[in-house]
């Protein structure tokens, strides 16, 4: 960390610690869409990314682009304490497995953000820690190719890969196979996505799906799609650039891409959902939601109405997001909980 990010993550931290009046006036005029107010932390934390210059990853090489992901990270990230953190190799991909202080034994493979060409163990370090301790439940983060170096479907094919791996050393991770989770955000849970209908098709055991706002339709006719383009961190440039480093010539319909296409297998594990009021991803997410629901697939559906896309990653500053982190923690927890 340089001396200039060392300086913009204390300012960030103190600002997010004060009270909420005085954020709301740092903040400005309260931002409302779609009938929904902003949280004003996270307005004021977008606003002091804009007056430091902050650049977003899309407008950067990938490669500065990549950093910048990770900075983002750490800026936002804070001290999240867990019972032991171990790196280790899973079919053939690194990988970092998280042990909370008090395990209770099940595990949550997980697939990190970053529109399949951002993102990596570092960028989502801080989140798998605060899950793990907040959960109780280990787990076991997946470093997949991304693009475009890889495009689609390395990612997809890593993913399913990863999941076959675990359920092989069940025995040797000491897993219970009754227990098992997949889970992830924004193209991470696309990826969770994927391995749950795969899991379902080829009879592997699979307990629960955490699906942080999902992409489900690499299409985006949406009118969340439209609200929120610009100015709510993930903006249509970044989706656009994705689509370009991961699906290019692809079928955006292809259901290993979208798989608001894909034909729902019977025994699809039940799911969690999570949205954020204020992010383009939100209606297809909430789409996708509906459709495991008229499959018969038992699945909780929340919007965390005042959040951007990329709450996830802030679990070390601010009050709201971290909130509904939380929550998210409680969901997983109450997913592998033994019946």
């Amino acid at each position: 960390m340089d001396v200039v990010e060392r300086v913009n993550t204390i300012g960030l931290r103190v600002a997010l610690a004060l009270p909420p009046r005085v954020q709301r006036v740092l903040a400005g005029r309260r931002v409302v869409v779609d009938g929904a107010p902003l949280a004003v932390d996270t307005q004021l934390m977008l606003r002091m990314q804009r007056l430091v210059r902050e650049p977003g990853a899309e407008t950067l090489p990938i490669p500065d682009g990549r950093r910048a992901v990770r900075r983002h990270a750490r800026m936002a990230a804070g001290h999240q304490p867990v019972g032991a953190v171990r790196d280790l190799t899973v079919a053939g991909l690194p990988a970092r497995l998280y042990t909370p202080s008090l395990s209770r034994g099940p595990l949550l493979v997980f697939f990190h953000g970053g529109g399949f060409m951002y993102g990596d163990l570092e960028s989502h370090d801080a989140p798998c820690r605060h899950l793990a301790e907040q959960s109780g439940v280990r787990v076991l983060a997946i470093d997949y190719r991304l693009g475009p170096e890889r495009p689609f479907p390395a990612a997809y094919d890593d993913a399913v890969a990863a999941y076959r791996w675990v359920v092989e050393h069940a025995d040797d991770l000491d897993v219970d196979r009754a227990r098992l989770a997949v889970g992830g955000d924004s193209a991470g849970a696309n990826l969770a996505i994927g391995v749950a209908i795969e899991a379902a098709r080829a009879g592997l055991p699979l307990a629960f799906q955490l699906l942080v706002y999902p992409v489900t339709d690499a299409v985006r006719d949406t009118a969340s799609a439209r609200l929120f383009a610009d100015g709510f961190y993930l903006t249509k440039a970044f989706m656009d650039l994705a689509g370009e480093c991961y699906v290019g010539d692809t079928d955006p319909r292809d259901p290993r891409v979208s798989p608001a296409y894909a034909d729902l297998p019977p025994g699809l594990a039940p799911a969690y959902v999570a949205t954020a009021g204020f992010d383009p991803l939100r209606d297809e997410g909430e789409a996708f939601a509906g459709r495991l629901a008229e499959a018969g697939v038992p699945v909780e559906l929340r919007r965390y109405d005042d959040q951007i896309h990329g709450f996830f990653n802030v679990v070390g500053v601010g009050r709201s997001a971290r909130a509904a982190n939380a929550e998210i923690a409680a969901a997983l927890r109450a997913g592998l909980a033994r019946r």
